[in-house]
């Protein structure tokens, strides 16, 4: 069971899809040098439109090991970073 309460977070709310990549590089970033192992990516349910556009960030950002909806709140995701 993962436990993710404590996990630095993002809220995308309000974000548009143009901006989204500026704003999660800048986050991943600034949380590998802070060598946090996990985050939480708050997109919201709505449309999807976010949600699929965040997951293609996240495919093609190279720190990043994995991630996954989280199973209780499918309106974010956790993210797992490379630290080195």
């Amino acid at each position: 069971m993962i436990v993710y309460n404590f996990y630095p977070k993002l809220d995308l709310h309000g974000e548009y899809t143009t901006t989204a990549y500026t704003v999660i590089h800048e986050f991943i970033k600034d949380n590998i040098k802070l060598k946090n192992e996990f985050i939480v990516l708050i997109h919201g349910k709505g449309t999807g439109k976010l949600k699929k556009e965040v997951h293609y960030i996240l495919d093609h950002e190279k720190k990043v090991l994995s991630y996954q909806l989280d199973p209780y709140n499918l309106g974010q995701t956790i993210v797992h970073l490379k630290i080195n």
